[in-house]
């Protein structure tokens, strides 16, 4: 139960990270009026702000491992205020520029509350079961949030706002929930001892330089990141115009996300076997099957995209689980989990901002949401990923 009590806050920030980077972009796009090219460089703004943010306060969280705990819950309450404004914007207000401002303080309580957790995860003696636990809840949390909001947005557009209100409320206490069983029952993490807790950041810098088992692993992680960043930012325009199946889209990323989370203990199970770097190997040639179909695809073409949710899903799964035990193993003793992860997130961050410029991209190629099938939409959200995937492939090597 102890892993239980650690992994349940997953599905929370789960919830909280999905809009920001799938749904709210369609939702400000086709809801809210903003166009695209704005919102491509509102995006983009926010998500390269918040991405400098992220070493720096993997740095300060580790060098204040005592007072984690508070800057968890303060960081927790801040993300469940800023998650409901973000769906209910002012109306008096320019929804591009509330936007950009809620956007700014989601990713900071985010990032702080996630880096620390995963921080707290990488210093406990479990191994891969707490990974599971966490990874699972976030799945969890991620079908939560891909059903939920799209029954919502389909209703009647009287009863948006207050049932997005009502969304918002049941989200804060479930946060308030899982951050609570985290504090009170999770397992301690161990305290590291050494100096790198009193590291100034040039000391950090310098572990980083020297360490390099993690060096090999920052290339194809970014890569990675920007193959998945760039079609969750489109899925949803993907699922409106190329398939004019918009009705369906919480369903197909129900299916994304479940098949995700169905294959998160096969992938667990084989990296025991087999290795982490080489089953993450697997799960991208998987991935770029499903994309390759994806490209091949037009109005109508739901049965076959839910296969392709499905083999993507199922991919996700190996990018979620093993990265991150790749890079606890890598970290050795010089640096602390907290600049580790900080580390990742501040990559994944970027491969988000750099998603964020798919949108004025798709602007200046004449598509506009509403619009139907595509060219320029496929080429972006299908085939472009699937050269990155491949690009990973090339990139990622065993460190010798």
């Amino acid at each position: 139960m102890s892993n239980a009590a650690y992994g349940l806050l997953g599905a929370p920030l789960a919830m909280a990270a999905l809009p920001l980077f799938v749904q709210l972009p369609a939702y400000y796009a086709t809801h809210l009026g903003v166009a695209l090219a704005p919102l491509g460089g509102v995006l983009f703004a926010a998500r390269l702000l918040d991405m400098l943010q992220d070493p720096l306060l993997g740095h300060l969280l580790d060098r204040a491992q005592a007072q984690q705990r508070r800057w968890m819950a303060l960081g927790a309450a801040v993300l469940a205020l800023a998650f409901a404004a973000l769906w209910l914007p002012p109306p008096a207000i320019s929804p591009a520029a509330w936007l950009a401002l809620m956007l700014v303080i989601a990713y900071g309580a985010h990032s702080l509350v996630n880096i620390a957790y995963l921080a707290w995860g990488a210093r406990l003696p479990e191994g891969l079961g707490p990974i599971a636990w966490r990874e699972g809840m976030g799945l969890a949390g991620m079908l939560a949030a891909s059903l939920v909001p799209a029954a919502i947005l389909a209703q009647d557009a009287a009863q948006v706002r207050p049932r997005l209100a009502a969304y918002s409320v049941a989200f804060a206490v479930l946060l308030a929930v899982a951050t609570l069983a985290l504090l009170r029952y999770a397992p301690a993490p161990a305290q590291r001892g050494d100096s790198s807790n009193n590291a100034d950041w040039r000391a950090t810098l310098r572990a980083i330089a020297s360490n390099r088992p993690l060096r090999a692993l920052l290339l194809p992680y970014f890569i990675n990141a920007l193959a998945i960043a760039i079609p969750a930012t489109l899925a949803l325009f993907y699922i409106s115009d190329q398939l004019a199946a918009p009705h369906l889209s919480g369903v197909f990323l129900a299916c994304y996300f479940g098949a995700a989370a169905c294959a998160l203990p096969v992938w667990t199970a084989l990296a025991r076997r087999h290795g982490p770097r080489q089953c993450w190997r697997f799960g991208m040639l998987l991935s770029v099957l499903g994309f390759c179909g994806a490209a091949l695809l037009g109005p109508g073409d739901v049965l076959p995209y839910g296969a392709v949710c499905i083999a993507a899903g199922a991919a996700l799964g190996a990018d979620l689980a093993l990265p991150p035990v790749l890079l606890a193993s890598a970290l050795g003793d010089r640096l602390g989990p907290g600049a580790g992860f900080g580390l990742f997130t501040l990559l994944g961050k970027l491969a988000l901002a750099l998603a964020g410029l798919t949108l004025p991209l798709l602007s200046w190629l004449d598509y506009a949401p509403g619009a139907g099938a595509s060219t320029g939409l496929v080429m972006t959200y299908a085939v472009f990923p699937c050269l990155l995937k491949l690009l990973v492939l090339a990139t990622l090597r065993s460190p010798t």
